[in-house]
């Protein structure tokens, strides 16, 4: 059973509640443990995910749900076995929050949490004793101390509340597969994600970053992220002027009409394409040919390690790297909710406390 501590976040109770009908009211987060801490929230960051989740798009989800997997509070209380924080630390937690840790798990013991068996998500997930995950549109939080992060000093919250999950989410590939000097690396997307995979990927030493959307109408925004330009795939022929010129392609693309044998034939011969986004609909059949022909790997990558959350943290507080955000009043977040959906974030919006 959870406990019988009581906190305050905005509920979403069925699926009309993505239409900015969350209601503000009281949970009970998960029983305490000497491996826990309790967080005031002060920022959360808003994701795609949480649209998703909240209008059940990726399955039917158990109501009533607190969403939101881009934290950064305060420690108000710890378990007596957590040792690598003090109270009043300032930390982050992303959208994992716990996975088995064990000696004998290969994920856990390879850097590799996000895929363990047994993982744990922030929000719309159970522990092994029963208990929900709740997430951060909340004044308060309860997660293990395990999947907490400090956040550099240099980094102000609401910058680094977003990078949780948006950042790791497009850090991680981009490490992972070989972004940095003598690569040219292209971004399907230019919206929360994609921003995030821009800046990184300039940050991690890549010779030339590419935006890649639908039109150039952010083209703007995407030289000033770092990008050499942006490539607009509604002109003729773009990919034959592109043909075999990236090392690496991540798509952030959401959309399930994304033209993915024409991006598979502007790699380079051994070249990578990586798949974050995740539609609600599958994508139309595709054919091999491009896959076959081009030598290339088709993947797929979700979120990051703790490792790289650390790893990217840092870099992001060293280099500078600063998340575009809009910052609400988290009793907006209904408002908010509704800017979101009509995709009007810039490009990424925090709810704070």
């Amino acid at each position: 059973m959870p406990s019988t501590d009581t906190f305050t976040g905005y509920l979403g109770l069925d699926a009309n509640s993505v239409n900015g009908n969350l209601v503000k009211g009281t949970f009970n987060p998960k029983v305490f443990s000497d491996d826990d801490v309790d967080l005031k929230i002060s920022h959360c960051g808003m994701c795609a995910s949480d649209l998703h989740t909240l209008r059940s798009g990726w399955g039917a989800t158990p109501y009533p749900v607190i969403v939101g997997h881009e934290i950064v509070g305060t420690i108000t209380k710890k378990g007596k076995n957590v040792t690598q924080f003090e109270i009043g630390d300032r930390v982050g937690v992303g959208a994992q929050v716990l996975s088995c840790l064990k000696d004998d798990c290969y994920e856990c013991t390879h850097d590799n949490e996000p895929y363990c068996a047994n993982k744990v998500y922030t929000y719309n997930s159970k522990f092994e004793n029963g208990d929900s995950s709740w997430g951060g549109y909340a004044l308060e939080g309860r997660y293990p101390a395990s999947f907490c992060f400090k956040i550099p000093d240099e980094l102000p919250s609401e910058i680094a509340a977003p990078m949780m999950c948006g950042g790791i989410t497009v850090f991680s590939p981009l490490k992972r597969n070989g972004c940095g000097p003598g690569k040219t690396v292209g971004v399907v997307g230019i919206g929360g994600l994609g921003h995030f995979a821009l800046l990184f990927a300039k940050a991690l030493g890549a010779d030339k970053v590419y935006a890649i959307s639908r039109s150039d109408a952010k083209g703007a925004d995407a030289i000033a992220m770092g990008a050499e330009g942006i490539i607009a795939t509604q002109t003729p022929g773009w990919n034959t002027k592109y043909a075999r010129k990236f090392d690496l392609i991540v798509s952030t693309a959401n959309n399930s009409d994304m033209p993915l044998g024409e991006y598979l034939t502007i790699l380079k011969p051994g070249g990578r394409f990586v798949q974050v986004g995740l539609p609600e609909s599958p994508i139309p059949q595709f054919g091999f040919g491009p896959l076959i022909n081009m030598n290339v790997h088709l993947m797929g990558s979700l979120l990051g390690s703790r490792k790289e959350i650390k790893e990217m943290l840092e870099i992001a507080a060293t280099k500078g790297v600063k998340s575009w955000v809009t910052c609400y009043p988290m009793e907006e977040v209904n408002e908010v909710l509704k800017l979101m959906d009509a995709n009007k974030a810039r490009y990424r919006f925090v709810l704070t406390n």
